[in-house]
């Protein structure tokens, strides 16, 4: 096990590296990024001093260079960021702390704050919204899918079936449109719900902020439309194998009702591959945020990357996009081995 393990890590750091080269590559080589962050009228000093504060006069290579050190977990910190860089000073020089420490993605263009910063405050909102849309879907998705496989030939079987592959084909950028559309502009009036807004949103009288739950309905069912079609898909394919098996046609000639039948032991044994796409469709709802998280002005990494897109921050888009990379290399693994626990017959590679 340990063997499958640190072959997946090597595999899945090959694959953060690659990112990270290939959009810093495609950033950097192609024009001068001073150009995206200042006038057009701006004189060459200005433009010289920007280069030296944020190391853009350097060679491309040694710009690459240092970009990694800084992501690596073991190197130096320079003086000035080790108040927020977290890290494990091993010896020090005049202008650097070398030891053991967090990656650091560098500081936003446009705000100077440290991207990590960043995303740390918009991982929350992101978090929610993804939680919720996955939540939504798996326990409709299952039910809907054991509905649909008990009636497969029945009027609801067959719009349930119909409805999940309309589900699957719509992009998400579309079902974020048409949500927002009917449910907060034409029927606004009658749901109550707004196209904008955040769950958390600044008191009136007060420093501290409220929840409203109201403005993560739309979000998280366009959100959840895609996944929840799968995972009926999913269901009813599973389900539909499990009540032609053997142990299922034994349980109902010992004249068990057909509830228990399907619940205790059809169900049972088709949840496997449910629980196991659910946690992947976790990582996918992260990126697929973007797109909605924009619609709806939802405050999350997708909204974050996004606006960095529009100013050419391209130290948020790398970190953001970094971040999404590591959460899927992590959950891809986790995923691999928690379907080798549920089904002792499948081996990690």
């Amino acid at each position: 096990m340990l063997l499958p393990l640190l072959k997946r890590i090597i595999q899945g750091v090959l694959v953060l590296w690659g990112i990270v080269s290939i959009l810093f590559l495609i950033f950097y080589t192609f024009g001068d990024p001073v150009d995206y962050l200042v006038e057009d009228n701006v004189d060459a000093d200005t433009k010289a001093a920007i280069r030296a504060k944020y190391g853009l006069d350097q060679s491309i290579w040694m710009q690459y260079g240092t970009y990694i050190h800084q992501l690596l977990p073991i190197g130096g910190v320079p003086m000035a960021d080790q108040r927020e860089v977290p890290h494990l000073g091993i010896f020090s020089t005049d202008k650097y702390i070398y030891g053991l420490k967090a990656p650091n993605l560098g500081r936003s263009y446009q705000s100077n704050t440290p991207v990590a910063k960043l995303i740390g405050q918009r991982i929350e909102g992101t978090l929610i919204l993804a939680g919720t849309a996955i939540t939504f879907a798996a326990f409709l998705g299952i039910f809907l899918g054991v509905i649909a496989a008990i009636d497969r030939d029945s009027w609801r079987g067959q719009t349930i079936l119909s409805l999940s592959v309309l589900g699957i084909s719509a992009p998400s950028f579309f079902v974020g449109v048409l949500v927002a559309w009917i449910f907060a502009v034409k029927g606004q009036s009658w749901t109550g719900l707004s196209v904008t807004g955040f769950i958390f949103e600044p008191e009136i009288f007060g420093e501290g902020r409220q929840v409203v739950w109201g403005n993560l309905i739309l979000p998280a069912l366009a959100l959840g439309i895609r996944p929840l079609a799968v995972i009926i898909q999913l269901t009813l394919s599973a389900m539909l194998e499990a009540l032609s098996s053997g142990y299922v046609q034994t349980a109902k000639a010992k004249g068990l009702s057909r509830f228990k039948v399907v619940t205790q032991h059809a169900l049972r044994n088709a949840l496997n591959p449910v629980i196991t796409s659910l946690t992947s469709w976790l990582a996918s709802l992260l990126a697929g945020a973007f797109f909605i998280e924009y619609i709806f002005n939802w405050q999350g990494i997708g909204k974050l990357t996004i606006d960095a897109l529009n100013q050419n921050d391209f130290p948020i888009i790398i970190g953001c996009a970094l971040f999404i990379g590591l959460v899927f290399v992590v959950v891809n693994i986790v995923t691999d081995f928690l379907y080798a626990l549920l089904d002792p017959r499948v081996k990690v590679s």
